[in-house]
């Protein structure tokens, strides 16, 4: 089988589509793209590109050894098997989720995921916010399931390739809402500008990466709400625009807690929920909800209230 790299050639679509969004940005939501924070989500991209060509054959070692130990044999032809393609898209997809909710879940993984969520801006641009260090971490051993199934690494690296692409396009405030049917069935802009929120209510929701039904499945999903101006980035944001800050500041802070930490609880530094503290003196997502619900059912019912500063979005009132 040839090689094909679905994302080549999606780059230049990539590049039409961030001109386009800054250019309707200019005249419809301004605030909706920085220079600097833009600047750094591309040299992300190209980071991660390269830091993909210089460890991505460690992974194709692992890969290549655990297909020899398959379960099923699509034959040596198996990219002409056509009905292994739509299943291997389906469950890659689901293994997407899977791994990204562990990159939300355990401290070792957020290190490298949180790149993706550093940008307090939601644009196009922050699509391309992706990580360095993924092959520093275990999320390669995800796939290895559908791996000893039959499904061949190139197949998996393919498919993976269209779920990636897909991505690029919901992480935009350009777009409103999707027909009915397609958002309860599909990942949209309305379902990722929640996953990138870190308002109480949308923290650790919404990981889907093509079907949003894994999230309505493993209930961790959360429709956008008119009611509520969503804020983006991290907990604690990165207040600085240098690269490698924004590249390694979380391993840094891992790495100095697990120094600091007494023996017992090291381990828990690393594998524990980020913002896990062995002594109570922070905060992790589901505390942070928590707090945050408790104090909702305190309050007396309210009217609803618009948003601070709503986008106006395109099919939808100013």
């Amino acid at each position: 089988m040839p090689e094909f790299s679905p994302t080549e050639y999606a780059v230049p679509l990539f590049v039409v589509a961030v001109l386009a969004e800054m250019i309707w940005a200019k005249f419809r939501a301004p605030e909706s793209y920085e220079p600097k924070d833009t600047l750094v989500s591309l040299a992300f991209g190209l980071g991660s590109t390269v830091a993909g060509a210089l460890l991505g054959g460690f992974a194709l070692f692992v890969f290549i050894a655990a297909y020899e130990h398959r379960v099923f044999d699509f034959g040596e032809q198996w990219w002409s098997v056509w009905w292994a393609w739509p299943l291997c898209f389906v469950l890659d997809d689901l293994k997407y989720y899977w791994v990204h909710r562990a990159g939300h879940r355990i401290r070792w993984m957020w290190a490298s995921h949180v790149n993706h969520h550093s940008s307090q801006h939601y644009n196009l641009s922050t699509a391309l916010r992706q990580s360095w260090t993924g092959a520093f971490t275990f999320g390669l051993m995800f796939a290895l399931p559908l791996i000893l199934l039959g499904f061949h690494p190139v197949m998996i690296a393919i498919c993976g390739g269209f779920n990636l692409i897909y991505q690029f396009w919901i992480h935009t405030e350009a777009i409103g809402r999707m027909p009915r049917w397609f958002e309860a069935v599909m990942n949209t802009p309305s379902h990722h500008r929640v996953h990138h929120a870190t308002n109480p209510r949308y923290l650790d929701r919404n990981y889907a990466g093509v079907f949003i039904i894994w999230d309505k499945m493993f209930g961790t999903f959360e429709p956008e709400r008119e009611d509520e101006q969503i804020r983006y980035g991290i907990i604690k944001q990165l207040g600085s625009f240098n690269l490698l800050w924004a590249v390694f500041h979380e391993w840094i802070g891992m790495l100095s807690d697990i120094w600091r930490a007494p023996w017992k609880h090291k381990l828990s530094y690393l594998l524990r929920e980020p913002g896990w503290s062995h002594d109570g003196s922070r905060d992790t997502s589901d505390m942070i909800r928590d707090r945050w619900r408790s104090r909702v059912a305190e309050q007396p019912p309210t009217k609803p209230v618009a948003a601070r500063n709503p986008i106006e979005r395109p099919g939808e009132a100013a």
